[in-house]
C-alpha cells in the first residue's frame, strides 16, 4: 500500500517533471520560430542578386541579339544562366510558400471545396487538359492553404501525365467526421516504393524534362496535416494516379 508520503513524493515529482516539459516545449517554440524568421529572412534577401542576375542576363541577351548567332558557346551559356535564374527564383518561392504555412495552418473556418475547385483552377492550367469535378462538401479549414494543395495536385497530375489528352477528376467521400478528397489522373501511374517519399522534400522522380523543385507534394503534406488531416497516394503503374486527402468536416455538418 502506498503511503501518503510516497503520494505526495510522485506528486511534486510529477510536477516538476510538467514544469520541465512546459519549458522545454517555449525552448522549442522560441528555436522554431528563429528557424522559421531565418529562412524568411534568407529567402528574401537571395532574392534582389537573383533579379539582378536574371535582368542583367536579359539585357545581355537583348544587347547582343543576332550577335551571338555567330558564337553557339556564348549563347549557349548565357541560356544557362538565365535557365538557372529562373529555377533559382522558382524553388525560392516554393521555399516560402513551405514554411509560410507554418504547424498552426491558417485560419480555419467552413470552406466549400466548391469554391476552392473554382479558385484553383483559376490559377492556370494547360491547353488541352480536362478537369471535371463530382460535387463538392464543405470542409473546417483555410481556404487559402487548401486551395494551394489543390492547385498543386491538378497541375501536377496534368504536367506529369505525359498523354496529350490529360483528365484530372476531382471527388469526395464522407467518412466519420472528416471529408476525403480524391484528385484522379489518367497518366502513367507510380510505383509502389515511390508512394511515401515521394512527399518528402526536393525528392524528384524525373529529371530537368519536367519543371518543378520537389517541394510541391511535400508542401501539401505540411498543409494538409496543418489542418488536422492526412494526404498520401494509391496508384498502379500503367492505370494513373489518385492523390487524397482528408479534412474534418465542417461544424455545421457535424
Amino acid at each position: 500500500m502506498t503511503s501518503d508520503t510516497e503520494i505526495d513524493s510522485l506528486r511534486v515529482a510529477l510536477e516538476e517533471e510538467t514544469q520541465r516539459c512546459r519549458e522545454l516545449q517555449v525552448q522549442l517554440n522560441r528555436s522554431q520560430a528563429g528557424f522559421e524568421e531565418f529562412i524568411s529572412c534568407l529567402t528574401h534577401d537571395l532574392r534582389e542578386p537573383l533579379r539582378d542576375v536574371a535582368a542583367f542576363g536579359q539585357l545581355l541577351a537583348e544587347a547582343n541579339e543576332g550577335r551571338l548567332d555567330s558564337d553557339p558557346d556564348a549563347a549557349a551559356f548565357l541560356k544557362r544562366i538565365q535557365n538557372g535564374a529562373e529555377r533559382m527564383h522558382s524553388l525560392l518561392a516554393d521555399a516560402m510558400d513551405y514554411w509560410s504555412i507554418g504547424p498552426r495552418g491558417g485560419h480555419r473556418c467552413a470552406t466549400s471545396m466548391e469554391a476552392v475547385f473554382d479558385q484553383a483552377l483559376l490559377r492556370g492550367g494547360k491547353p488541352g487538359a480536362i478537369v471535371t469535378h463530382d460535387p463538392l462538401p464543405s470542409v473546417c479549414g483555410d481556404f487559402g492553404i487548401i486551395t494551394q494543395v489543390l492547385h498543386h495536385l491538378i497541375r501536377n497530375a496534368i504536367e506529369y501525365c505525359g498523354r496529350p489528352d490529360p483528365h484530372v477528376h476531382v471527388s469526395s467521400e464522407r467518412r466519420g467526421l472528416e471529408w476525403m478528397i480524391s484528385v484522379q489522373d489518367n497518366g502513367p501511374g507510380i510505383e509502389l516504393k515511390f508512394h511515401d517519399r515521394i512527399f518528402g522534400a526536393f525528392q524528384r522522380l524525373h529529371g530537368r524534362e519536367f519543371p518543378g523543385n520537389g517541394l510541391g507534394l511535400a508542401f501539401c503534406r505540411r498543409a494538409i496535416e496543418g489542418q488536422g488531416g492526412r494526404i498520401w497516394v494509391t496508384s498502379v503503374p500503367g492505370s494513373g494516379a489518385t492523390f487524397c486527402f482528408t479534412l474534418p468536416i465542417s461544424q455545421a455538418e457535424e
